[in-house]
C-alpha cells in the first residue's frame, strides 16, 4: 500500500487498505467487517490535522463520495450535509436557498465531519466552534450500526459526539443550524500590540469578530475585525477586493513571498527579528466587503506545524506576556506570527470551549525547522493557565492530563464504550489521549 500524508507532510501513514465508499450501507459494512476481523478502521477526510488523530494501520476510509446537500428546511434554516462534504463547497450548496453557515475559521479545506470531531472553530465571542452550528448527526458506530441523534434523540449521545475525535463512530450526515446569507466588511490594520491588549475586552465584548496576530521580535499586531451586514447592505465605498489585490495581498506576499522569507531565515535564523519587522509592514492594511466565506476563508500555501491552546479568555495577555518572555529568555527566533482568537462558552463535552468563554492563541513553525522546543516550553505556559489544546493541532498530553480539564470526559469514555466495545476506531492517539 502507497503511503498516506497529512496536509503538512509529517504526519503519515500505511494503511492495510484503503476503501472510497459511495454509500452509508458501504460504510455500515465495511465497518462491522473491520469488527468482525478484528481489525481497525478510520475515517479520513482532508489530512489538515497536524496530530496523529487520522493516521491508521489498519483499513482508511475515504469519504469523498459520501458527500453534497442532502435536504433542506428553508423555514427551519437547516441544512443537512453528508459527512464527507468539504466546508469550501457548502457556501455553494446554500446560496440557492440564500443559507449560509454561521461562522468559519480561516481555512476551509477540512470536511464537515473532521472539521466538528476536532473543534475547529472561528472567532468571536458571541459565536461558537462549527460543532456548536450542529443540530443532529448520523453516525456508524463500531459496530456497523447506523445511529442518529439530536438534542432530543439519543440526547446522551449528541452532548458527546459533535466533537468526537473519530472515537465514537463515522459521521455520515450532518444536520446544520443556518443563518440567513450576509456579507462582510473587514478592517484589517497594523496596530501597537499594548494597546491591543488593552482594548481586547472591549473589543471582543463588541465586535463580531476580532482577531490579531503578533510577529515575535516586533511590538505590532496584524488587527482584523469583520462586521456583519445583510447581503447587499455594505457601507458604502465598501466593495470585494479586486482580482489584482487579491493576487498581490493573498497570493504573493501572504503566501509567496512570505514562504520565501521562511526559507531564507530558516537557513540564517538571526535574520528572523529584522524579517518580522518588515513582513507586518507589508501585510495588514486594507479595507473590504464580500460575502461572509469568502472573508472568513484565506488561502495557505505555506507549509507548516501548529500548536493551539484554549484558555481563559480573560488569560490572553497574561499567557501572550510570558510567551515573549520565554521566546526572549531563550533566544528562540521565531518567523511565524501568533495568532489570537475568541469563541463562546458551551455545553459539548470535548469542545475545548466547554463551559468557558475562551481566547485562542495558536503559534506555528515551517515544516523545515524543528518546533520541538518552541512547542514543548509553549505548552508548560498554556498548561499553567488551565489550557485546553486543539485537538487536530500539536500537544503533548496524555489521558491523564485530560482528567482534570474535562469534566464531563468521563461520560465521554461511557458513550464510547458503548458504541465502540471492540475499540475498532482506535489507533495511537485515542490510546495516548482516552483513557
Amino acid at each position: 500500500m502507497s503511503q498516506w500524508r497529512n496536509w503538512a507532510g509529517d504526519q503519515r501513514c500505511t494503511p492495510s487498505s484503503v476503501a472510497r465508499p459511495s454509500t452509508v450501507a458501504e460504510v455500515s459494512a465495511l465497518v462491522a467487517a473491520a469488527a468482525s476481523s478484528g481489525t481497525t478502521i478510520k475515517a479520513v477526510g482532508a489530512g489538515h490535522s497536524f496530530t496523529d488523530i487520522a493516521l491508521t494501520q489498519g483499513v482508511q476510509l475515504h469519504l469523498d463520495g459520501i458527500s453534497g446537500l442532502l435536504r433542506v428546511d428553508r423555514e427551519a434554516k437547516l441544512a443537512t450535509v453528508a459527512g464527507g462534504t468539504r466546508l469550501h463547497e457548502i457556501p455553494a450548496l446554500l446560496a440557492p436557498y440564500g443559507l449560509a453557515m454561521e461562522n468559519l475559521g480561516d481555512i476551509d479545506k477540512q470536511s464537515i465531519a473532521g472539521a466538528i470531531s476536532t473543534g475547529t472553530h472561528g472567532t468571536g465571542v458571541r459565536f461558537g466552534g462549527i460543532a456548536t452550528q450542529v443540530r443532529a448527526l448520523t453516525m456508524v458506530t463500531g459496530t456497523g450500526e447506523i445511529k442518529h441523534c439530536s438534542a432530543t434523540e439519543n440526547p446522551d449521545l449528541f452532548a458527546v459526539a459533535r466533537v468526537g475525535l473519530g472515537a465514537l463512530g463515522i459521521i455520515v450526515e450532518v444536520t446544520l443550524a443556518c443563518v440567513d446569507a450576509f456579507m462582510l466588511h473587514a478592517v484589517e490594520r497594523p496596530e501597537r500590540l499594548a494597546a491591543v491588549l488593552e482594548s481586547l475586552p472591549e473589543r471582543n465584548a463588541t465586535l463580531d469578530h476580532f482577531e490579531f496576530y503578533w510577529f515575535p521580535h516586533t511590538d505590532t499586531a496584524l488587527t482584523k475585525t469583520n462586521t456583519r451586514h445583510p447581503v447587499g447592505g455594505l457601507p458604502q465605498g465598501v466593495s470585494p477586493l479586486s482580482a489584482v489585490n487579491h493576487l498581490v495581498d493573498d497570493v504573493l506576499v501572504s503566501n509567496t513571498l512570505f514562504s520565501a522569507l521562511c526559507t531564507v531565515s530558516g537557513k540564517m535564523p538571526a535574520i528572523i527579528p529584522r524579517l518580522n519587522k518588515t513582513a507586518s509592514k507589508l501585510t495588514g492594511n486594507r479595507e473590504f466587503g464580500d460575502l461572509s466565506h469568502k472573508v472568513f476563508a484565506t488561502e495557505r500555501t505555506v507549509r507548516f506545524r501548529e500548536m493551539e491552546y484554549a484558555v481563559p479568555l480573560a488569560q490572553i495577555p497574561t499567557v501572550l506576556a510570558e510567551l515573549e518572555a520565554m521566546i526572549m529568555r531563550r533566544g528562540l527566533h521565531i518567523s511565524f506570527p501568533v495568532e489570537v482568537r475568541s469563541a463562546a462558552a458551551d455545553d459539548i463535552a470535548l469542545s475545548t470551549a466547554n463551559h468557558r468563554e475562551s481566547g485562542y492563541i495558536a503559534i506555528h513553525q515551517h515544516v523545515k525547522t524543528a518546533p520541538l522546543e518552541y512547542f514543548r516550553a509553549a505548552e508548560e505556559i498554556f498548561r499553567a493557565h488551565e489550557g485546553r489544546p486543539h485537538w487536530g493541532k500539536w500537544h503533548f498530553l496524555q489521558s491523564k492530563d485530560f482528567c482534570q480539564l474535562y469534566p464531563d470526559l468521563e461520560k465521554f469514555c461511557i458513550v464510547r464504550d458503548d458504541l465502540d466495545p471492540r475499540r475498532v476506531f482506535r489507533n495511537a492517539y485515542l490510546d495516548r489521549v482516552l483513557s
